[in-house]
């Protein structure tokens, strides 16, 4: 999954700058469409009526590998709206199933530490993506389209070695297989929610920045990105020991204070070595995100979480939908606007995190 995402993420917006002449009003079209699988992530329950989670997850990995094989075959607006949806189908399932199996397999004392492995492993997967974009676009000189079906090929490669290497592994819990939406989870969806919102404005428009506004080339994107994951594949895992030692809590509030400054800081920023450094710090709050996660797996029914990691990732992907389009639009008035709406929203996440403690309190209790 890594190796193909991160080679569409990190091409995109020059891509799309470059062939595809996109504004800031394309580029938050592109981005609402690319959510709307996120939205439909609940559906997933239905498929896993005729087949297990396992197998699902693989075939979402097809998905999302054709997706990005065939992207840079479309250089124009309708085109590379419907490679990103076809993408974004496989990928998006697989992130909720992704997150089900891990919440499912592992226990609630090595799930933070574990989590932050996972976010390590990814950051390896998206170094050598990264590095081999820097030596593509610097050395090779190759084209977009080349570059798309390389990262993509090598991705349905992977899954062909998944699906025939791999036995099916047994899940410890039986699942319902169904939808709902429960009282006492209403602190995870919020936050899930706020969180969703918060990462578009990352994912849209702090890298649509560095180009628009800094003119930073497809190889110093991913030099980046490289600095990001570098950064990632020591810290993250020593996030998670973390989180499991502080409590989700604290964890969350640092995280939400730090980025009311960051987004404040993209708002206001006019030099691009400044701007990059917010994104790098940026990109580092998002292993503290474990914490919403773990603090889902204290409070749940065991049986409750292949459902509720459908219906979250749709609450997380309900902002997803709307905001870069709207914000898209903003972006062309005034782009701090932008900025200053995540500060916001990461103040409301400040306020709701503070009630964790009093949640798992309670359902220590019950």
């Amino acid at each position: 999954m890594t190796l193909t995402f991160s080679a569409w993420v990190a091409l995109l917006n020059n891509f799309a700058v470059e062939k595809a002449n996109f504004t800031g009003a394309e580029i938050g079209m592109l981005q609402s469409l690319r959510e709307i699988p996120g939205f439909l992530a609940f559906t997933a329950i239905f498929v896993l009526l005729v087949m297990k989670e396992q197998t699902f997850a693989l075939l979402s990995l097809c998905l999302l590998s054709i997706g990005v094989a065939i992207t840079g075959l479309f250089p124009f607006e309708i085109g590379l709206y419907a490679t990103t949806v076809l993408m974004s189908i496989g990928f998006h399932y697989f992130e909720t199933i992704n997150t089900s199996l891990s919440l499912q397999w592992l226990s609630k004392e090595e799930a933070p530490e574990f989590l932050g492995k996972l976010i390590s492993v990814k950051a390896f997967a998206s170094l050598i993506t990264f590095g081999l974009i820097w030596l593509m676009f610097t050395v090779i000189e190759i084209e977009y389209s080349t570059a798309y079906l390389i990262f993509g090929g090598a991705g349905f490669i992977i899954f062909l070695l998944l699906w025939f290497g791999f036995p099916q592994f047994e899940n410890p819990v039986i699942q319902h297989k169904k939808l709902f939406l429960r009282k006492r989870y209403w602190l995870f969806y919020t936050l899930t929610f706020l969180s969703g919102a918060r990462r578009q404005i990352f994912m849209v428009f702090a890298g649509f920045m560095m180009v628009e506004k800094f003119d930073y080339s497809a190889a110093n994107i991913a030099l980046l990105f490289i600095a990001n994951h570098l950064l990632n594949l020591y810290i993250a895992p020593k996030i998670g020991r973390w989180i499991g030692h502080i409590g989700e809590r604290k964890a969350l509030t640092i995280e939400y204070i730090g980025l009311i400054f960051v987004f404040v800081g993209y708002a206001l920023v006019e030099d691009g070595d400044l701007a990059a450094g917010l994104y790098i710090i940026d990109h580092l709050f998002f292993a503290l995100a474990i914490a919403i996660k773990t603090f889902f797996q204290k409070i749940a029914d065991p049986k409750d979480i292949a459902s509720t990691a459908g219906v979250s990732f749709t609450i997380n992907h309900i902002a997803a939908v709307v905001i870069p389009a709207a914000f898209g639009i903003l972006w062309l008035y005034n782009h701090s606007l932008v900025f200053y709406a995540g500060a916001g929203m990461a103040f409301l996440s400040l306020i709701f995190s503070q009630r964790i403690d009093a949640e798992l309190k309670l359902h220590r209790t019950d």
